[in-house]
């Protein structure tokens, strides 16, 4: 199967937002992961007087680890899919964490505006038709110095990692997603991610953008050298363009 782009993608994770919490809760290490990543933003106190941007937020779990992370944030979060966006929204908040239906493409149109403190991207950036123009989009709405953590599916590029990533996802995920209805999405999981950069290449990929102080840093248990966390920096002064 081909990918799954903008629209198309969009009304998959629609059709699937009922099922997708009961997915996650099944990955060992889900939540856990995208708080450790969160904190690996390295953000002062709780968060007091910071503004956050949650990239591709789907059901929330994003967002509670920002929440968790950092309870005194304001916290804008957004996704491409309404109907995960309404699993996301119907959940208890406390305030300061607002939703809007966006596209990571279509930002200012849905009245996205920064400057942000840091942007929170969890498997998200692969899943775009064109990660670059995403990725000068975030770094436009990061004030200068601001945080970058995209939290990602990127295999390490050793054979072995391909092979449980492969493993899992077809013995698995793709098997239960299936029965389901949902079986097209994950196979886009798949797909998306053994075509999408090693992480090597992604970490490229974020000093081209104009990013520094980029770090790769492993996720433990089963994704290890199949998830990462990167953190980067849009740079003060000269250095920062647009």
């Amino acid at each position: 199967m081909t990918l799954l782009r903008d629209e198309r993608l969009a009304a998959a994770f629609d059709h699937a937002s009922r099922s997708y919490d009961t997915l996650v809760a099944a990955n060992p290490g889900y939540h856990a992961h995208l708080r450790r990543s969160a904190r690996r933003l390295g953000l002062p106190g709780q968060g007091q007087g910071l503004r956050l941007l949650d990239l591709g937020c789907g059901t929330g779990a994003s967002t509670a680890a920002l929440r968790s992370v950092l309870p005194a944030a304001d916290i804008t979060a957004v996704d491409a899919s309404a109907g995960m966006l309404g699993r996301a929204a119907a959940k208890p908040w406390a305030d300061g964490v607002t939703f809007v239906h966006a596209p990571a493409e279509r930002l200012a149109e849905a009245g996205v505006s920064g400057p942000f403190d840091a942007v929170f991207a969890a498997y998200v950036l692969r899943n775009v038709t064109d990660p670059d123009a995403v990725l000068a989009a975030v770094r436009g709405l990061l004030r200068p110095g601001g945080r970058l953590c995209a939290h990602e599916y990127t295999l390490s590029g050793r054979r072995v990692d391909r092979a449980v990533w492969t493993l899992v996802c077809r013995g698995v995920v793709q098997p239960a997603a299936t029965v389901l209805g949902d079986g097209r999405l994950y196979c886009h999981l798949w797909r998306s991610v053994v075509e999408f950069d090693t992480a090597e290449r992604f970490a490229h990929r974020l000093g081209t953008a104009g990013f520094d102080q980029v770090r790769t840093l492993p996720l433990t248990g089963w994704q290890t050298g199949i998830a990462h966390t990167f953190v980067a920096r849009r740079p003060h002064g000269h250095g920062a363009r647009g």
